[in-house]
């Protein structure tokens, strides 16, 4: 009787094989992304434009499209070593509960306090800051995970920060407004009558629960108009999915210890961190032609920038205060429904992540939240972990792909990011549980109203 040689559960690498550099996409590219622009003089920003908002050796990682490899620093790895490497863990339990011949694995980004992914990034911001000198930071947080990455990291290298909370979560998940305190950072919700811009969008939207966008004003304002503090942000830009191939650096290597290479690759979408830093090495190679990863990228119906979005070019802050980007966008004055709970709430998409959309590298699906919490407690129940909502948009396209090798025996090998834990996000389970959660599409008129704000480019 032949015997199956079972894979590990959870495939862990060694401490040596920690990543010694962050991987730049850029480099590798064919088309890059469209230069930001600076939004006086709505021409190409240069690396001196970003000076007054972020850490220099931050705003020139930003800018580089042609260093492919980029020195992780050793204080950096110190902090990565608390929790890192990370592990690559095979679904058994949810392979065998839908009977499928597919082999499922997530990348676990949840082990440390902040629950989530967005630590990686926060480190390396952080660091930076302290070695320029700065003081103190500010910035924004949605469904609070960036918010508590950063409070960590400034508390390790010794830095003050002020994080501006988008107002739906600060009350819907008032513990982890109290974690982020607890790492000694003052959080103010969004949108708020502290600052210039806040004030003028509650004056605009008085009954808003406010958005990334709104936050994203705020925090730059207070860092522009604060003695040596500067702005750090958890998404969409160019430094930050440096940062998070840290990920997918890891779990190539794990691939290749058990000889195995993704047929699909998910992640949830909202900013494209997370996603970005998963699929690096693996776009690496289908840009080069080396393979030919499908690779999903997965929003909310409530928030779809990329399913139902412009490829234009847009503010990144309700406020018309950063840079334009060249992204998919539903337009800087998009307010996510209040009811939406899963997070993934930015009105736009990562440069990257759009240009590699726009090109055909990338698919993208929407789901309402309703079917993703559906998934997140099958994955629970079967996995032992409860997901954050973000993860579950990710688990709930693995289960559907998953679904279609049991309809065809097609025996694929699935990847997808479990970006963080949830819970943080009872509230939402609750809703969801006793059956009050509701479903928020918007309106082709209501994206419409958005999109007519888009600047004239």
């Amino acid at each position: 009787m032949m015997t199956i040689k079972r894979i590990p559960n959870k495939i862990y690498l060694s401490e040596e094989q920690l990543p010694k550099q962050w991987y730049n996409l850029r480099a590798d590219m064919k088309q890059l992304p469209d230069p930001m622009l600076n939004p006086k003089t709505m021409q190409p920003i240069c690396e001196a434009d970003l000076y007054p908002i972020f850490c220099k050796e931050l705003a020139r990682q930003e800018l580089d499209e042609k260093t492919a490899y980029i020195d992780i620093p050793e204080p950096v790895r110190e902090m990565y070593r608390m929790y890192r490497p990370s592990p690559l863990v095979r679904a058994y339990q949810l392979e065998k509960k839908l009977d499928t011949p597919a082999h499922i694995y997530y990348k676990f980004e949840g082990n440390n306090t902040s629950g989530s992914h967005k630590l990686n990034s926060a480190v390396a911001q952080a660091y930076y800051a302290k070695q320029e000198g700065i003081t103190s930071l500010t910035t924004e947080t949605g469904a609070g995970q960036w918010g508590t990455a950063l409070a960590e990291a400034c508390a390790f290298f010794g830095l003050d920060l002020c994080v501006y909370m988008v107002r739906t979560s600060y009350e819907q998940k008032p513990f982890r407004k109290n974690i982020i305190k607890t790492f000694g950072a003052t959080v103010i919700p969004s949108p708020s009558n502290t600052t210039k811009a806040g004030q003028r969008i509650l004056a605009a939207h008085p009954d808003t629960g406010g958005s990334l966008g709104c936050a994203i004003s705020e925090a730059v304002e207070k860092a522009v108009t604060t003695p040596n503090c500067r702005y750090a942000l958890g998404s969409v830009l160019n430094q930050v999915l440096l940062h998070q191939s840290v990920i997918g650096l890891e779990t190539k290597t794990a691939m290749e210890m058990i000889d195995e290479y993704p047929d699909v690759m998910i992640g949830c979408a909202g900013g494209g961190s997370n996603l970005g830093g998963l699929i690096a090495p693996f776009m690496r190679d289908k840009i080069l032609g080396k393979a030919n990863p499908r690779i999903v990228a997965v929003e909310p119906t409530s928030c779809p920038s990329l399913t139902r979005g412009k490829y234009a070019y847009d503010y990144c802050d309700t406020g018309k205060m950063t840079p334009l980007a060249k992204m998919y966008t539903l337009g800087y004055d998009f307010m996510p429904s209040a009811n939406h709970a899963g997070g993934l709430r930015y009105h736009g998409m990562s440069p990257i992540v759009s240009k590699l959309y726009h090109d055909g590298y990338i698919e993208a699906v929407s789901y309402e939240q309703t079917k993703v919490f559906e998934a997140a407690v099958l994955f629970a129940k079967t996995e032992t972990i409860l997901p954050a909502p973000e993860s579950s948009h990710a688990i709930r396209c693995a289960i559907d792909e998953a679904l279609k090798c049991r309809e065809s025996g097609e025996k694929k090998t699935i990847v997808f990011g479990l970006t963080g834990t949830g819970y943080f996000d009872l509230a939402a389970y609750d809703s969801f549980l006793n059956g009050t959660m509701t479903d928020s599409i918007p309106t082709d008129e209501q994206l419409q109203k958005s999109f007519d704000t888009l600047p004239k480019v």
